[in-house]
């Protein structure tokens, strides 16, 4: 039997292990008798939350049916060709195996981005922290980076805010990413990014490790967070760079303060004042969202005793410019030599090396 076949057919197989069938059938029938019971859409953000839940489910069994069941077809015409001796039909059997392998990688990615909110648009919040004027520029070539990333992986982006360092770089910054997927990709880059270079800013070249903050959050429906205008603090300024550079006339940027969090978050790049208390909103909510998510992570991990490892401040990438060239990821193990590929957005190698990553200590 071709070799190719039978490597596809055992992937397959690992992957429907992976998955664990059995359990996402169940998983369904749960479900489906839970939205049977009389008050279900009492609780209406709960109730949508379950809704997607199922659907995402019943999506990841239709989609491994469909591989294995393609797949048996595919068997079936080489058997009659090999019966046949028939070129035409091999020829036939063998496309239809090349679409499937590209078919299998696809519903590999998106079983990979199997979490509740991992298809949905995300924000990016980079924050300067340790290392003064260089941490600012660090600041901003974390976002030329994630730019670059974008630009390349055909996901929509822009900058919604962002605070000028006195210097250079950025203080701060948010950008916001739309795409299929884009939190589920995203989301492993959460952490502290370290930088080790001979700073441009130190006119005696010295050595410099500059520290900035990667906090990602999915773009969330309203009904998923509820927001009381009570616990909101609201403040509108002019728009503009440091010193008054290109200030607006009118206070169009807008500050929201979360009073019972002290969630703080901002827009100012939008036309109106209402559009950037829009967009401030809809940051919010992803930031309560992922607090939320946080919280209920802390239980579980503080049970595990792995607490260290879900701190948003735990250091998780270090890129070295001297005394030699390399990144490395502390969570993946993974390195990579050629540095400024690495800035100028070419991200996949840790994106995918986490991914499998959160895959293995899922299923453990």
């Amino acid at each position: 039997m071709d070799e190719h076949l039978l490597g596809l057919r055992d992937r397959i197989e690992h992957l429907g292990r992976s998955l664990d069938a059995d359990a996402l059938r169940k998983k369904v029938r749960a479900i489906e008798e839970d939205m049977a019971r009389p008050g279900f859409w009492d609780d209406r953000a709960a109730a949508q939350v379950k809704v997607r839940e199922l659907e995402a489910v019943k999506e990841r069994l239709a989609e491994y049916n469909r591989l294995t069941e393609a797949l048996d077809e595919i068997e079936v015409l080489f058997e009659l060709a090999a019966e046949e001796g028939d070129e035409g039909t091999r020829a036939e059997a063998e496309a239809a195996l090349a679409k499937l392998d590209e078919d299998f990688e696809r519903a590999r990615v998106q079983f990979l981005l199997s979490g509740p909110y991992d298809g949905n648009d995300c924000f990016l919040a980079l924050n300067a922290g340790a290392g003064g004027t260089d941490a600012q520029d660090w600041t901003e070539m974390l976002l030329r980076m994630y730019t670059r990333f974008c630009e390349r992986a055909n996901f929509a982006v822009r900058v919604v805010d962002e605070t000028p360092g006195e210097e250079a770089g950025l203080k701060s910054a948010t950008l916001e990413v739309k795409g299929r997927f884009a939190y589920g990709f995203f989301r492993g880059e959460s952490g502290v990014h370290r930088l080790v270079r001979i700073s441009p800013f130190d006119s005696q070249a010295r050595r410099h490790t500059s520290f900035a903050s990667v906090t990602v959050t999915p773009v969330v429906p309203e009904e998923d967070v509820d927001i009381s205008e009570d616990d909101l603090k609201i403040d509108s300024f002019r728009a503009g760079g440091p010193g008054g550079q290109h200030m607006q006339k009118n206070e169009t940027a807008v500050r929201i303060t979360h009073l019972p969090t002290g969630i703080v978050v901002g827009c100012q790049n939008e036309r109106s004042q209402f559009q950037n208390k829009v967009t401030a909103l809809r940051i919010l909510r992803a930031r309560l969202r992922a607090l939320m998510e946080q919280e209920q992570a802390r239980k579980i991990e503080e049970l595990r005793g792995e607490l260290a490892d879900i701190e948003w401040g735990h250091q998780i990438r270090s890129y070295v410019l001297q005394p030699y060239q390399l990144v490395k990821d502390h969570r993946t193990g993974v390195e990579v030599g050629n540095v400024e590929s690495v800035l100028d957005g070419d991200l996949w190698p840790f994106i995918w090396a986490w991914l499998e990553a959160r895959e293995g200590r899922e299923k453990a």
